[in-house]
């Protein structure tokens, strides 16, 4: 149970990096894949905010998985 946990919170760590470089930023523009993600997700403001709820709902999972990790450890 607990390999499937870390396997788990590793998954969503990495989904966690993935979300945060997809966010355009407050320079915008600068965004280090905003053109090619920009074509895929639609208007900017759409996926500013689908990023933005797509990392906080990631934080939150990864907080939980690292707490559950460390009580069953």
């Amino acid at each position: 149970m607990i390999t499937a946990l870390k396997v788990v919170l590793g998954l969503v760590a990495v989904g966690l990096v993935v979300s945060i470089i997809m966010q355009s930023g407050r320079a915008a523009g600068l965004g280090a894949i905003a053109g090619g993600a920009e074509t895929i997700f639609g208007r900017k403001k759409n996926m500013d905010t689908f990023f933005g709820r797509l990392t906080i709902g990631l934080g939150i999972g990864f907080m939980v998985l690292s707490l559950l990790l460390a009580v069953l450890n």
